[in-house]
């Protein structure tokens, strides 16, 4: 059996190769069809080669959603989600993250999108290992939970443990996958 952690390396080792040609997302109708105004999506600024969801940030904007970024203060404290607005200033984070001040106000989201390290098409994901989405998964149970990555970082099969939450969907730059 393969272990996470050699997982994550096979993955991103497999997303680094894409260089700094990226391939381009486009918005899927189904992630359209979910928004409405007054919904808030949470989503994140990538790091470390991590897919860049800033077009499904334009999609939730032009649709009257709140946008929301998450605030990390360590390893193990949970991430809140805190409002933010695209192009506005970011403070530096722990973990080389761009987050919004701790002065943002809070929100509840209503869908996470979440950055991956890998995932399956049983809808199971690998993040960076810290669990702060599981935690923030089971924070907001009702939140609809969407994987953000490069096709490049599927894998067959990923080992899941009792608090691994699978998500509701996946959108990579080819396909919008669900259960």
């Amino acid at each position: 059996m393969i272990d996470k952690q050699a997982i994550r390396r096979a993955a991103r080792a497999a997303r680094a190769a894409l260089g700094d040609e990226r391939p381009a997302f486009r918005v899927p109708a189904s992630f359209r069809a979910l928004l409405a105004p007054d919904l808030t999506v949470a989503s994140y600024k990538p790091i470390g080669g991590e897919a860049d969801p800033a077009p499904l940030h334009e999609a939730a904007r032009a649709a009257g959603c709140t946008l929301a970024l998450p605030y990390v203060v360590d390893k193990v404290t949970p991430l809140r989600f805190l409002t933010w607005q695209i192009g506005q200033t970011l403070s530096v984070g722990p973990f080389g993250l761009s987050q919004p001040t701790d002065s943002a106000a809070p929100v509840a989201p209503d869908i996470i999108l979440t950055p991956l390290v890998a995932f399956d098409r049983r809808l199971s994901r690998l993040g960076q290992g810290a669990g702060h989405y599981d935690r923030a998964f089971a924070a907001y149970p009702n939140a609809r939970r969407i994987g953000i990555a490069f096709a490049v970082q599927h894998v067959e099969h990923i080992p899941t443990d009792p608090w691994d939450v699978p998500l509701h969907a996946i959108i990579t730059e080819n396909d919008w996958i669900e259960a």
